[in-house]
C-alpha cells in the first residue's frame, strides 16, 4: 500500500467540475488579478471567519507582513511570537523592519504559553518599563488549534500590545466558539495548496473587524492606489489573482466537510495509537475545536521512524526539524540550543502522519502498523 502525506489529486478528482467550470469561467471573464472573483471570495470568507472584513492577498506570508505593516510597525520595533512554527511568522517581522522576540510554547498544545508571554513581559516591565517599540504579539494556531487566546489577549491589553493571529494552519478551528481570525486586531491565513483550505498556487488573507485596518491593506496590496494610478502611500503588488480566488470560492462550501473528516480520521488514528506508551499523540485542549491541518505525533528516535515508514511507501514530514531560534538566518540574534526547551523537544521528536480528508482507515491501519513494526523492533534490539 501506498500512503502519500497529502493526495491533492484525491480532493480534486471529488470536485472536479466544479473547479474545472469555475477556472473557465475566469478565463471567459479575463478577470486574471484581483476582481469579482476575489471579491466573492472575501464576501464568503469574512462571515465564515466570524469577521466583517476579509482581504485577499498573494500568500499567507504577505497576510502577516501586511496586517503588521498596516498596524504601523516598521524599523525598530520588537513583535514577541514563538520559535516553534514556520519561518513566514518571523520573516513578516523583519521584512517590516522589526524584529522578532521568542517565548517558548505549551507542552501540550505546542501552541504560545500564556504564562511565558507573561513572565517575559513582566520581567521587561521590571528591568526598564515596556519599550514604546514593543508593540504585538503573534501568536501562531499551530497544526489545526488555536493558541489559548483568553489570557494572551488580556496579557496584550495590560501592556499596550496589538494582537495578530498567525493563523494560517487553522481554518476554521475555533477557540471557546470563536473562529480562528476572529479574536485578535487581524487573522492571517494562507492557503497555500495542502492546507485545509488550500488554492492551486499561493494565496492568502487577512480578516479584521478594523474598517481602517482593512482599508490600509486593501490599500498597501494594490501599489499604495486606492484609485487607479493615485497613490497615497507606497504600497506593493500583493493582489489575490482570479483563479486562485474561484478555486477558494469552490473549496470554501467543502471545507466544514473536510474539517469534519480530517477530526474523524484523527479520532480513529487516536484510537489505533491508544496501547502505544512510546507514542504521544495530540493534546486537544478544552477550549478548542481542532481541525487537524496536521496530525503529529512525538517519539523517540523520530528520523528512524521516518525512514522506516518511508521503506514502507508510507510518507510522512516535520513540523518544523529547527525552531526559529536555532536557523542560520537568525544566527544574529545569539540565542543558544537549550533557550526554548519544548520547542527544541518538538523539533527533535515531531512526526507528521498523512492526514487528508480522504485518507481511509485502511490506509491509516497501514500507517500504525509500520509504526507498531518499528517500535517492535527498537525493542528486540
Amino acid at each position: 500500500m501506498n500512503v502519500q502525506f497529502i493526495d491533492l489529486k484525491a480532493q480534486y478528482q471529488s470536485i472536479r467540475n466544479e473547479i474545472d467550470s469555475a477556472i473557465q469561467e475566469v478565463i471567459d471573464n479575463l478577470a486574471f488579478a484581483g476582481g469579482p472573483f476575489v471579491l466573492q471570495f472575501e464576501k464568503e470568507f469574512a462571515p465564515f471567519c466570524q469577521s466583517p472584513n476579509a482581504i485577499g492577498v498573494g500568500s499567507g506570508t504577505e497576510a502577516l507582513w501586511l496586517a503588521l505593516k498596516a498596524l504601523g510597525i516598521g524599523d525598530g520595533d520588537e513583535v514577541i511570537t514563538v520559535p516553534n512554527t514556520f519561518i513566514a511568522t518571523a520573516e513578516a517581522i523583519s521584512f517590516c523592519g522589526a524584529t522578532p522576540v521568542f517565548v517558548d510554547v505549551d507542552s501540550k498544545t505546542y501552541t504560545m504559553d500564556p504564562e511565558k508571554l507573561e513572565d517575559y513581559l513582566k520581567i521587561r516591565s521590571r528591568e526598564s518599563g515596556i519599550p514604546r517599540h514593543l508593540k504585538t504579539v503573534i501568536p501562531v494556531h499551530l497544526y489545526g488549534q488555536m493558541a489559548d487566546m483568553d489570557p494572551i489577549m488580556e496579557t496584550a491589553k495590560a501592556y499596550g500590545l496589538f494582537v495578530v493571529e498567525d493563523a494560517c494552519q487553522a481554518h476554521g478551528a475555533e477557540y471557546k466558539g470563536r473562529r480562528a481570525g476572529s479574536i485578535g486586531d487581524a487573522g492571517c491565513f494562507s492557503f497555500y495548496p495542502g492546507k485545509n483550505l488550500g488554492a492551486y498556487g499561493e494565496a492568502g488573507a487577512v480578516v479584521t473587524r478594523d474598517p481602517v485596518m482593512d482599508e490600509k491593506i486593501r490599500t498597501l496590496r494594490d501599489h499604495g492606489q486606492s484609485t487607479r494610478y493615485y497613490h497615497k502611500t507606497i504600497g506593493w503588488n500583493a493582489r489575490m489573482d482570479g483563479f486562485q480566488g474561484a478555486v477558494l470560492n469552490v473549496k470554501l462550501r467543502h471545507l466544514a466537510t473536510w474539517n469534519e473528516a480530517r477530526i474523524r480520521n484523527a479520532r480513529i488514528y487516536d484510537e489505533l495509537l491508544s496501547d502505544l506508551l512510546d507514542v504521544i499523540t495530540p493534546s486537544r485542549a478544552d477550549y478548542a475545536r481542532h481541525v487537524f491541518h496536521i496530525y503529529a505525533i512525538r517519539v523517540k528516535g523520530r528520523d528512524e521512524l521516518i525512514a522506516h515508514l518511508k521503506s514502507k511507501d508510507i510518507h510522512c514530514a516535520i513540523h518544523y526539524p529547527v525552531p526559529l531560534h536555532l536557523q542560520e538566518a537568525y544566527g544574529f540574534m545569539g540565542l543558544e540550543k537549550g533557550t526554548f526547551p519544548v520547542s527544541e523537544a518538538c523539533a527533535e521528536e515531531i512526526v507528521s502522519l498523512p492526514m487528508f480528508a480522504e485518507l481511509t482507515e485502511d490506509q491509516m491501519r497501514f500507517v500504525v502498523n509500520g509504526i507498531k513494526d518499528f517500535i517492535k523492533k527498537r525493542r528486540d534490539t
